[in-house]
């Protein structure tokens, strides 16, 4: 399946593709890493200045290993989720103690080292060093969801699962770091999420999602199963008859409450309480014309 998708892709990518990023020139692994990270939840274009200041900083592994965790948070400010950056320093750091201070080359290392995990750490092994290992951010998540057509949402054990054999299948052997590169471009600047390029997209042709109408629904964004859990009945409102608390009666004092309820238990209406109807429904009408009401209570 790779000689369907890479040879255009590669083609695509020497025309179109982002070939001239700052981490590309060198493409050492530290650059490769740093990129990789700080392009977690951000674009590129934001990237760029934050990158150039930090590896002129930092250039290299046992500088950011040794440096004061003020100082890596200073060149990070600005890019948020600061946490990539402390997990970027504690690799830097476990990189020293346990791989003679280098990135690792084996995947599984790489993987298990603060902040990476198997996508990211296949994107360094690919582009740093051009093994033909697979990646699957959530740019090309998208892409081969979209030109499979596959159904489901892509973070569920199963799809996951078929998405990393799509992704391994069609890495090439040859010219991977470009490969790797120009798969994420396509995601990230054709086959974007919202109104994709499809007339721009070198796999348009046999795009299962274009064919079938689905682009705009494949992926799936929302994770299935998952529903907003009903709260409990309000004790004094669940027959959602408004009223406003200036009416007088008193909610119960205990049992599940809404919002309005819990707060009206705390408060004394200026015209004091009053018992409530054999209905249960407040006395009518329910508070003085020239009230305003700031809380509104819905009784039985």
């Amino acid at each position: 399946m790779s000689d369907t998708i890479a040879p255009r892709l590669l083609a695509w990518y020497d025309t179109h593709g982002r070939r001239h990023l700052p981490w590309q020139a060198p493409r050492t692994p530290y650059r490769v890493w740093v990129s990789e990270i700080m392009l977690q939840q951000t674009q590129v274009a934001t990237v760029i200045g934050y990158f150039e200041r930090f590896v002129a900083a930092l250039p290299d592994l046992a500088t950011l290993a040794a440096a004061p965790p003020d100082r890596v948070l200073a060149l990070w400010s600005g890019l948020g989720y600061y946490s990539r950056a402390r997990n970027l320093q504690r690799a830097a750091q476990l990189c020293l103690e346990r791989h003679d201070g280098e990135l690792p080359r084996d995947i599984d290392a790489l993987a298990a080292l603060p902040g990476i995990g198997r996508s990211t750490a296949g994107a360094i092994l690919a582009q740093a060093h051009g093994l033909r290992v697979p990646i699957l951010d959530g740019n090309v998540k998208r892409v081969l969801t979209r030109w499979h057509g596959l159904p489901g949402w892509p973070g569920a054990s199963a799809v996951a699962r078929t998405l990393w054999q799509h992704a391994d299948a069609h890495t090439p052997p040859a010219r991977v770091a470009d490969y790797t590169q120009a798969i994420m471009d396509l995601g990230a600047t054709v086959c974007v999420r919202a109104a994709p390029r499809c007339e721009a997209c070198p796999l348009a042709d046999d795009c299962v999602a274009r064919r079938d109408g689905l682009t705009a629904s494949c992926p799936s964004a929302s994770r299935p199963g998952r529903h907003p859990r009903a709260a409990p009945a309000c004790c004094c409102c669940a027959a959602r008859t408004d009223a406003c608390c200036c009416s007088g009666v008193r909610p119960p004092a205990s049992g599940p409450a809404c919002g309005a309820c819990r707060r009206a238990r705390r408060r004394r209406p200026p015209y004091g309480w009053r018992a409530a109807s054999a209905c249960g429904r407040p006395p009518s009408p329910p508070c003085p014309a020239s009230c305003t009401p700031s809380v509104i209570i819905a009784w039985r």
